[in-house]
């Protein structure tokens, strides 16, 4: 994970960085293999009733083939089977691809964060996701 992450971000978490987010109870990922070959991942953050998305990353040369929206909708799945009913993210403001799969898939931009990438001193935008919440399985049908 740790040699993708350095492929595809300007601040990529170090193997011990991944290592410390795989200890913590919280934390989830989920990756697409070719063989033993990791060519994309998305990683979570999640509490009772809410997703984080830290990282979604993928190999440069498997990049506009929709591998992205695959793991993004693998892990939207899961969470809404998880209970999970809200989805928040982080993006580069400069990062189109992403912020165009992440509108794509129905995520909605709800505030800005001035000078966040301490790297270029460039803007996050933060976008948000409600999930519908699973019925109870205590209500009865009409």
């Amino acid at each position: 994970m740790a040699a993708l992450e350095s492929q595809c971000f300007a601040l990529p978490w170090s193997a011990a960085q991944c290592r410390a987010a795989f200890s913590q109870r919280a934390f989830a990922a989920l990756g697409l293999w070719e063989g033993p070959r990791l060519c994309g991942y998305i990683s979570v953050y999640h509490t009772a009733d809410e997703l984080e998305i830290l990282n979604l990353a993928v190999s440069p040369e498997r990049r506009r083939q929709g591998l992205g929206r695959r793991l993004l909708q693998a892990a939207l799945r899961l969470a809404a089977k998880g209970g999970i009913v809200n989805i928040l993210l982080e993006v580069r403001a400069g990062n189109a691809p992403a912020v165009s799969l992440y509108e794509s898939c129905g995520f909605q931009r709800v505030g800005l964060r001035k000078g966040y990438y301490a790297d270029t001193g460039e803007d996050a935008h933060v976008y948000a996701l409600a999930l519908p919440a699973a019925p109870s399985p205590f209500e009865r049908s009409a």
